[in-house]
């Protein structure tokens, strides 16, 4: 699934007698999850491998996250992920299982990193409550 999929754009036409400022063209977001932008440093392995690789997440929701990973993925491996956080003064862990949805081979290899759209598939107990309360604290930030 590309993220185009979860985007619709609406044009709004003007009505007889509105002023031109009236007309427009808004995003309409079709996620069931909302995605936080927030960048959070991501430990990774593929489940059938034990070697552990650095990524980076940029945004994220109760559904998945949108990832930078320093190797190629195909579509569909399935990763065990861990994502790192600080609250207050200590460093907290959300881990789970992760597959990844879809590529974005637009991203130039010759950047060192690949973009990846992963969808969670579990978590170990607890951090799914993790990721909400980190969600739902890091929304209220950018609302202000």
């Amino acid at each position: 699934m590309g993220p185009r999929k979860y985007l619709t754009t609406v044009r709004r036409k003007k009505k007889k007698g509105e002023s031109r400022s009236k007309e427009g063209v808004f995003v309409v977001e079709r996620r069931k999850h909302p995605r936080i932008r927030i960048e959070l440093p991501l430990d990774y392995s593929l489940v059938d491998r034990g070697e552990t690789h650095r990524g980076s997440g940029v945004n994220t929701s109760e559904g998945g996250l949108l990832v930078y990973l320093p190797e190629a993925m195909e579509i569909g491996a399935v990763l065990k992920i861990g994502i790192l956080f600080v609250k207050g003064f200590e460093q907290n862990v959300i881990q789970g299982i992760a597959k990844v949805g879809w590529s974005d081979l637009a991203t130039p290899k010759a950047w060192g990193e690949y973009r990846y759209g992963l969808e969670f598939q579990s978590f170990q107990e607890g951090d799914l409550q993790k990721l909400k309360t980190l969600l739902k604290e890091v929304g209220k930030t950018h609302e202000r």
